[in-house]
């Protein structure tokens, strides 16, 4: 007679550890658990008020700075190295990893308008009031080095300038001023200048993919798509009121978003100019400046109401606010390229560090550690459209005076909404028709 016998090596079946501790062989049948999903759900639950607890967003603030930071720029081939350019004309290069500065020198006479690194590495641009655009190199000074450093390279431009964006391939760039102009390293006057209409160019940022186009933002209230093969621009388009920063998806680069004075940011499709994919509205104050993560999902933002947000690109609202009780307006923002960290600079001089994620661990953990916060991770997915996970989740704790000025945004936009209820009424059928949300803030389009 043949016995079958079950046989297991305790090899196999014991955690390389210090504890022997043995697996559990459990029936996955869901017939044998019928108390699964409350389990889940329970877990869930307590998961995200954890998040509650454990989120400290805050990771440190960069004292150096006498006067506001107006710009600034990450290395996209180093995760330390960080430049900040202030009010007063001071360039400070910044370790990330030890809070330090490395170098600093006063570039330029008057504000920094824009900082903009090479793909190398290598280098960076700088551009200023005083109409001069300077290369530096983005090099870490030798111990005892008490030299100021010295520009690599000095273009000089009729009027003052008030950005810059380097190429992503090739040793050109652009900036912006009186109109847009592309340089090369190698020559001393611009290659071109594009102009449509007689308005200042405030912003100007090249395509990540499309390495020829140019995307830039005017007083005029335009946004202006340029080819850098042809004479003069492609595409134009007005909105109501006027854009202070804009940025491309890096992962699906024919959209872009941009940061304007209505308090709202607007992404747009290239393809489909005339009317933006998504608003994103959260902000009580002007949006100053917007940037992307490297991973194309998330992007950030500055506003002149004193607070830093995080939006997931198909969602209308942030998903995280940040503020501190001495921050005061915020110029400008970056993500790093690690995507962990978001730096923003201020009108109080300080430059400060912050989580992407703000319930997230900067600590190292084993894989025991990581495999239960994916499994946390995924139940919060499942479980997020739950009213209760919902509420806690997307709640946060806000400064007084963003929560009265929310309560007067939404006082307003309800007295709108009776005073256009009531003209419909009493007026002739047609004669008011009611506006799309996303098409309002679009004067017209140019070709």
């Amino acid at each position: 007679m043949k016995i079958k016998t079950i046989s297991r090596s305790e090899v196999d079946h014991t955690r390389d550890c210090k504890r022997d501790l043995q697996k559990v062989h459990r029936n996955l049948d869901p017939k044998l658990h019928p108390f699964e999903k409350a389990r889940e759900y329970t877990r869930a639950l307590n998961a995200t008020k954890l998040d509650k607890v454990f989120a400290k967003p805050f990771v440190g603030a960069l004292d150096g700075h006498m006067d506001g930071v107006n710009c600034v720029a990450a290395s996209p081939t180093s995760l330390s190295a960080f430049l900040s350019g202030s009010c007063d004309g001071e360039i400070r290069l910044w370790d990330l990893s030890h809070r330090r500065t490395v170098w600093s020198v006063f570039g330029h006479t008057g504000h920094v308008r824009g900082l903009a690194v090479m793909p190398s590495g290598e280098a960076f641009f700088s551009c200023g009031d005083d109409g001069t655009v300077k290369q530096w190199g983005l090099g870490v000074a030798a111990a005892g080095d008490t030299d100021e450093p010295e520009p690599l390279a000095v273009y000089n431009c009729p009027g003052s300038l008030l950005n810059i964006d380097h190429h992503w391939s090739q040793t050109k760039f652009v900036t912006a001023g009186d109109c847009l102009n592309l340089w090369d390293h190698t020559r001393s006057a611009p290659i071109k200048s594009y102009s449509w209409g007689s308005d200042t160019v405030t912003c100007a940022r090249f395509n990540p993919a499309e390495t020829s186009l140019v995307v830039s933002a005017g007083s005029d209230r335009a946004l202006t798509l340029y080819d850098i093969r042809q004479e003069k621009p492609l595409h134009k388009l007005v909105m109501a009121m006027r854009s202070n920063s804009v940025c491309w998806n890096p992962m699906e680069a024919f959209n872009f978003t941009v940061a304007n004075e209505d308090f709202n940011l607007y992404t747009f499709d290239m393809r489909k100019f005339a009317r933006p994919m998504m608003v994103h509205k959260d902000h009580v104050g002007a949006v100053m400046d917007v940037s992307y993560s490297p991973t194309g999902r998330e992007f950030v933002s500055g506003s002149y109401d004193r607070t830093v947000r995080i939006w997931e690109v198909n969602k209308g609202n942030s998903r995280e606010i940040y503020h501190t009780k001495r921050m005061q307006r915020v110029w400008a923002v970056r993500y790093t390229a690690n995507a962990k960290f978001v730096v923003s600079g201020s009108d109080d001089a300080i430059v400060r560090v912050w989580k992407a994620q703000a319930s997230k661990s900067l600590a190292k953990l084993d894989p025991r550690a990581q495999r239960k916060m994916n499994y946390l991770g995924k139940l919060k997915e499942r479980y997020k459209d739950v009213p209760d996970l919902k509420r806690i989740a997307k709640h946060r704790q806000q400064p007084k005076y963003i929560l009265k000025a929310r309560e007067e945004a939404a006082t307003i936009k309800a007295a709108k909404k009776v005073k256009a209820s009531n003209r419909r009424k009493h007026s002739a059928p047609g004669m008011h028709l009611d506006e799309e949300e996303r098409v309002k803030p679009i004067i017209k389009e140019l070709d």
